[in-house]
């Protein structure tokens, strides 16, 4: 890894990547699970802002995400991201007509409660929270679910070890979501919360780019619709200090009744 100039320490910025990107729910970190990280480019001593834009193409389905975050003293993060889920052809077999897409919005707060990514031995901690509202609730309780609402509780842990170029983050959360809340929220099996483990682990190749692997388990509570655990595999790259580009292969597996949603995925962010 190149190590950290005095002239970037000047300018006031993280290091290139230690911001991470935006999971699919807004906040800061990996693409299928959030990281102990804040959003933005800013230190301690400002205030940072990102934007993003994801797709999603799977077998059957696609998934596009929109959102903005920001992150005050790179100890607080606000985010608010919209969802859609096109169930294309597979709306038509289920009812719901060709194209038929579930919405969702999520209004996330997290917060940097002890440690630093970098620059402390301590791993850094946040805990977080995310309110998700399905715009499609009508539809959602027909085919089994609680609730059209629900509230995700986690907490992660993130280091990145500079002299191996290795970073490591683990994620607990709880949860009601089918499908991150594309379902609604609970269902026929259980409307308790569940407790998901959600990991991440990346390479720096360069001080550009980064490459890795997630994880991330899943609840499964509704009969109509069996819930897969999710992988992906990432590749990251710093256009410069305010964009980054991220593709990965995905493995959603079942989703809505389909087995094996296997596709691709696209990110672009943007950061100041």
């Amino acid at each position: 890894m190149t190590p950290i100039h005095a002239k970037e320490l000047r300018n006031g910025g993280k290091l290139l990547l230690t911001n991470g990107i935006t999971s699919l729910e807004g906040a800061s970190g990996g693409g299928l699970t959030p990281w102990a990280v804040i959003a933005g480019n800013e230190t301690r001593d400002g205030i940072g802002l990102s934007a993003h834009a994801t797709l999603v193409e799977l077998r059957d389905y696609d998934y596009r995400s929109v959102g903005a975050a920001v992150g005050l003293f790179d100890r607080v993060e606000l985010s608010i991201a919209r969802q859609r889920f096109n169930t294309r052809e597979i709306g038509a077999l289920l009812g719901l007509g060709r194209d038929y897409a579930f919405e969702q919005d999520i209004v996330g707060a997290k917060v940097r409660v002890a440690g630093d990514l970098v620059y402390d031995r301590l791993p850094a901690i946040a805990v977080g929270a995310q309110y998700k509202h399905n715009r499609n609730g009508p539809v959602v309780r027909a085919i089994g679910a609680q609730h059209d609402s629900g509230v995700d509780y986690y907490a992660s842990a993130s280091k990145l070890l500079l002299g191996q170029s290795i970073l490591a983050s683990g994620t607990v959360r709880l949860t009601k979501a089918n499908q991150m809340g594309i379902l609604g929220y609970g269902g026929d099996k259980s409307d308790a919360y569940s407790v998901q483990f959600e990991g991440s682990l990346g390479w720096q190749v360069s001080r550009r780019m980064a490459v890795g692997a997630e994880y991330r388990s899943k609840p499964d509570k509704l009969s109509i619709a069996r819930e897969d655990d999710w992988y992906d595999i990432f590749a990251v790259y710093a256009i410069n200090r305010h964009l980054t580009a991220t593709a990965a292969y995905t493995d959603l597996g079942s989703i809505a009744t389909v087995k094996d949603q296997r596709g691709v995925l696209f990110s672009l962010q943007t950061a100041f």
